[in-house]
């Protein structure tokens, strides 16, 4: 009899294969976006099923609530011409599969090296297994103690990321009045108020 969990793992699988391959091979740039949310979910799936529950927690919530619904959002209100990209990937083509191949390959030898190093298994258990502790806590513990600097590293990049994306896309107008914030906290009550004494009779 066939286990459950393996039968799961075998539908997880190979629908997030098929959605993977429909976000590449979609010509509707909204479907291909679809098919993305569709292989996060499947991907959250295979997560539970190894025990993983914050992660595939994770990737519901950021991957599938924040980013994958931005994109959709994005390819939604962009006016794209699908036929001018097409003819641009024409002339990338070659670039395009010799960056393919080198992915590829460095994949290959990844797998290689990792059924043939006699420390592949011990990378697969975290250094406070023996703790009763939940899946989140050691988690966490891991982050925070034997990987922090390269945690610190991650959020680093992420940092530079945001500012770079920032100052790409901030563009000075004529005409648009900005906010001075040092002038706002140094403005005094007298330069902004005038007392008018008007007389008793004359107002309206």
């Amino acid at each position: 009899m066939l286990n459950i969990t393996v039968l799961l793992f075998y539908v997880f699988s190979g629908v997030l294969l098929m959605a993977a391959l429909m976000v590449v091979t979609s010509r509707n740039t909204v479907h291909g976006a679809l098919f993305l949310i569709v292989a996060f979910f499947n991907a959250a799936g295979l997560f539970v099923l190894a025990g993983a529950e914050f992660l595939a927690m994770i990737l519901v919530v950021v991957y599938v609530g924040a980013v994958a619904v931005l994109f959709l959002f994005v390819v939604m209100m962009l006016n794209i011409d699908l036929g001018e990209i097409r003819q641009n990937i024409k002339s990338y083509s070659l670039m395009g599969a010799l960056i393919g191949g080198v992915l590829l390959a460095e994949l290959l030898l990844m797998g290689i090296g990792w059924h043939t190093s006699p420390e592949a298994f011990d990378l697969t258990t975290a250094p406070m297994t023996g703790l009763n502790v939940s899946n989140t806590q050691a988690l966490g513990n891991l982050l925070y103690t034997h990987y922090a600097l390269a945690f610190q590293g991650a959020g680093l990049i992420l940092l530079v990321a945001m500012i770079g994306a920032i100052v790409l896309t901030l563009r000075h107008r004529e005409g648009v009045r900005r906010q001075k914030v040092g002038d706002q906290q140094a403005r005094q009550a007298k330069d902004s108020l005038r007392l008018v004494d008007i007389p008793s009779g004359s107002g309206v």
